[in-house]
């Protein structure tokens, strides 16, 4: 009977650990931002506010139109869900001199780090852009997406709301 009851928990147990989600931390890295200032990525996620981040590159059309829709909708967001958005550009040094300009030009309002040298791009190891990671509270990748199609905002938005219920 000890046997029986020994495999049965060992049974149980492998379900029940079956069932267990890994944790998918956000990783560290040191960015910079549009001033040259330097910053640790996880000052900006896990810090109890749910948070989307977009890798773009100036020279990527379909990035600059993830980056503009999300733009007409980021204020709402911020007033429904408590939403940071930050938009990582992995442009090179020469690319990076154009930011500032597109992001003005283009009015965006939220936060614009930049990712030269690929260092938080590698540790995600993804390759194509727009890339978009959703991040819970405590700084877990619950959602990712990469490219960009009118109403993928919509689907983003979908996956925050699940976040707040």
């Amino acid at each position: 009977m000890k046997v029986l009851n020994v495999l049965l928990l060992g049974v149980v147990f492998a379900i029940s650990s079956a069932f267990v989600a890994p944790t998918n931390t956000f990783p560290s890295a040191k960015l910079k931002t549009l001033d040259g200032q330097t910053v640790d990525i996880q000052d900006y996620v896990g810090q109890g506010k749910i948070t989307v981040i977009s890798f773009w590159a100036t020279w990527c059309s379909p990035c600059k139109r993830e980056l503009d829709a999300i733009a007409e909708i980021y204020p709402d967001w911020q007033e429904d869900y408590n939403v940071d958005f930050l938009a990582i550009t992995i442009d090179n040094a020469r690319g990076l001199a154009k930011v500032p300009a597109v992001v003005t030009a283009k009015g965006w309002e939220y936060t614009v780090l930049s990712d030269v040298n690929q260092t938080l791009q590698q540790a995600l190891n993804f390759q194509t852009i727009p890339q978009t990671f959703l991040i819970d509270e405590e700084g877990n990748i619950v959602w990712s997406h990469n490219g960009y199609n009118p109403g993928d905002e919509e689907e983003l938005e979908e996956e925050i709301i699940k976040l707040t219920e």
